[in-house]
């Protein structure tokens, strides 16, 4: 029996000490009420795809950035169907979509499907690791109530836009429009939109255009569907968006520019033996 209460004392004072360690850690964090002045710019460290952390503004400083004027509608619907389509309903946290995701990796028996809202990525991205804990857990749910409550739909939708990871050290749409279209984001057409909307649930690995570009489309295809069932398309618009093909000499010229790369490290190599 004391061993018994010895053990709940010690389980109590853990959830006690771990609850103090939240408070403080939520104390910690950064304010987003600046973030509601379209001139703020922030410094934001990101990682390469090997895994080496850079420093990136997202603002008006940056040479990518892309205000919401900017921005088609069709490149700001395509990201909200394909990423958080109860965005303009919720407050920052999607329970529907947290419990239809728990249902989904229980049948599964594995974490297959997450529910981030696009303002919690938002919160993340510019503010906190890519950590998996429960303690990042939280305060990214945090961020992302403080930031509905002091920021508009449409500046949290800027700057997700603006800080999405797109390719290689790619990131906003800005430079993902440059980077894949050679095209300012301001002239993205509707198929363009939805490929890089169908890029966002993985851009290194599951949907990196480079590897699987035929999977890409295809959830581009899926994207469009559903632009055109919330009317964001007419009927011709849509039908004129799936026949065509995404241009992506941009992206071509990438590859090009990679594989030239390699080829003439490896015959520099290759010389550097016989000498």
């Amino acid at each position: 029996m004391k061993v018994l209460k010895w053990l709940t004392g010690i389980c109590l004072g853990g959830v006690v000490l771990y609850v103090v360690y939240i408070g403080m850690a939520l104390y910690r964090l950064p304010s987003v009420t600046a973030l509601a002045d379209s001139t703020t710019n922030l410094t934001v460290q990101v990682a390469d795809w090997q895994g080496h952390m850079h420093a990136i503004v997202v603002g008006p400083r940056s040479p990518w950035w892309t205000p919401s004027e900017s921005i088609p509608s069709e490149m700001e619907w395509a990201v909200i169907v394909a990423e958080d389509a109860n965005f303009y309903r919720h407050e920052g946290i999607d329970v529907r979509a947290i419990k239809d995701a728990l249902k989904y990796d229980l049948q599964k028996k594995r974490l297959a499907r997450g529910a981030s809202t696009i303002t919690q990525q938002t919160a993340k991205n510019l503010f906190l690791t890519r950590e998996k804990s429960i303690t990042r857990k939280i305060e990214e749910l945090y961020l992302a109530k403080r930031m509905e409550q002091v920021l508009t739909k449409g500046r949290i939708l800027e700057l997700y836009l603006n800080i999405v990871e797109l390719g290689p050290m790619v990131y906003g749409i800005g430079h993902g429009a440059r980077y894949y279209f050679d095209k300012p984001a301001s002239s993205l057409t509707p198929r363009e939109c939805a490929f890089l909307a169908a890029m966002l649930p993985g851009p290194q690995k599951v949907y990196n255009p480079y590897r699987h570009l035929d999977r890409v489309l295809k959830r581009s295809d899926m994207v469009l569907r559903l632009l055109r069932q919330k009317g964001v398309l007419t009927e011709g618009e849509y039908r004129q968006a799936m026949s065509e093909s995404p241009n992506i000499s941009g992206m071509q010229k990438k590859v090009d520019q990679r594989f030239t790369g390699k080829a003439k490290r490896f015959f520099k190599d290759l010389f550097g033996l016989f000498r």
